[in-house]
């Protein structure tokens, strides 16, 4: 395969923004390789956090005061920062702050879809989906009388785009995929599925918790009608998730949830909504966790996205040549690191994923151990659980040796 020997980036100063990376267990350093789950949040981002309850904290919009103003306008401007941040030229009107990526998911699941999918109408996912989103359609389709339908994989464990021109036709009036698997690495080509949904008529939700803390992502050139984040996947708070969506159709859908804010006028005949975002922000928001979380973009374009996908590449790349020295351990997903986001799900013959994470833990390696959310998934690929190694701008290619080490040891004992 031919592996790069530097590093796109300055690994060892990007470490020093990150504490937690010191811990040691049992006198061995934490590898930390769990990073699709969660990723580790640098100094500057737990700092604005704290800043935010030391200098300013106050409710948003509800105020005249300085504290509730200074709270507003950071939390506005957060907004425009992560519009911005995946390309979307409407500013905060196309970027509501969501608990996740699953509550995004469900936000126009039940906004959109409670009241505009019906009796033949199809929604169409792919086998790779996260139950978030998996879970969520099957339950406003028995809700509504639609039909889920899935796009099937190839052997690879790439989407199987053939397929997908058969399936999307007249009847589908949403297309919910994932940018990046997961459990597979996949990168599918969401450009030429949002093609596809437009062509019949149909929009298209692209969840892309694994995409945008890796790479470069603008949903406007995608053309995604809906394109849902995490922070905490991006070196972000948790408790923080954004949802763009076209600003024609988020002014057209009703809100999901109800209360203080979300309104303009309310009488005890009715109510009118707020302006966007805040219609569909209902209550008190996420305040801190959004202005931590504009802290953490910034914290990433100082080092540039482009930058951040080429050494997610790197660490990719250096797992896959160790991990396939070995004719024991499969791995799932495309078997370049080009054609794949930053982590790799894999088994070792005759150990369980969990005994082998297990091991891993011995070794203060962290992984990922079961079946990642995807359970249909595995049944296609005939397993009921994977190991997954996932790795972000902290990750060495060291630290991938004493992944390697580690999955030794278990061969060794499972012997």
């Amino acid at each position: 395969m031919g592996i790069q020997e530097s590093a796109p980036l300055d690994v060892e100063r990007v470490r020093e923004d990150f504490p937690i990376l010191e811990r040691e267990f049992d006198s061995n350093q934490l590898v930390y390789l769990d990073n699709a789950a969660t990723t580790q949040t640098p100094n500057q981002v737990i700092d604005a956090i704290g800043d935010y309850y030391r200098e300013t904290n106050a409710n948003v919009h509800r105020g005249i005061h300085h504290l509730s103003q200074e709270a507003s306008i950071a939390y506005e401007e957060a907004h425009d920062t992560l519009a911005n941040f995946v390309g979307a030229s409407g500013g905060r009107e196309e970027m509501v702050f969501t608990k996740n990526t699953t509550e995004a998911e469900n936000l126009v699941a039940y906004a959109w879809g409670l009241n505009e999918l019906g009796e033949g109408d199809e929604v169409v996912l792919t086998e790779m989906e996260h139950h978030a989103s998996l879970v969520t359609w099957q339950q406003i389709a028995k809700r509504t009388g639609a039909t889920v339908r899935y796009i099937g994989i190839t052997e690879e464990g790439e989407l199987d785009m053939d397929h997908a021109r058969d399936l999307i036709g007249p009847d589908t009036r949403m297309v919910s995929v994932v940018h990046v698997s997961n459990a597979l690495g996949t990168i599918n080509p969401v450009e030429e599925l949002a093609d596809l949904a437009h062509e019949q008529d149909a929009l298209i939700f692209v969840d892309g918790a694994q995409a945008v803390p890796n790479r470069p992502v603008d949903v406007e050139a995608i053309d995604a009608d809906f394109y849902a984040f995490s922070g905490h996947k991006m070196a972000g708070p948790t408790g923080i998730g954004c949802l763009y969506g076209k600003k024609a159709i988020l002014e057209e859908m009703e809100p999901f949830l109800y209360g203080g804010d979300m309104i303009k006028k309310v009488t005890f005949e009715g109510a009118k909504w707020n302006d966007l975002p805040w219609k569909y922000e209902a209550g008190t928001p996420l305040i801190a966790q959004g202005i931590a979380l504009e802290r953490a973009v910034e914290y990433l374009e100082g080092i540039g996205m482009e930058r951040v996908q080429a050494h997610e590449e790197w660490v990719t790349e250096y797992a896959l040549e160790r991990l396939t020295e070995f004719d024991d351990i499969e791995i799932y997903g495309p078997q370049k690191a080009e054609n794949r986001g930053g982590l790799v799900g894999f088994n070792l013959n005759g150990v369980h994923a969990h005994d082998l994470a297990s091991i891993m833990n011995d070794h203060a390696v962290a992984i990922r151990a079961g079946d990642h959310c995807t359970q249909p998934l595995h049944d296609v690929l005939g397993t009921a659980a994977s190991a997954r190694a996932s790795f972000y701008i902290y990750n060495t290619r060291e630290e991938i040796d004493r992944l390697v080490e580690a999955v030794d040891d278990a061969r060794q004992l499972f012997a």
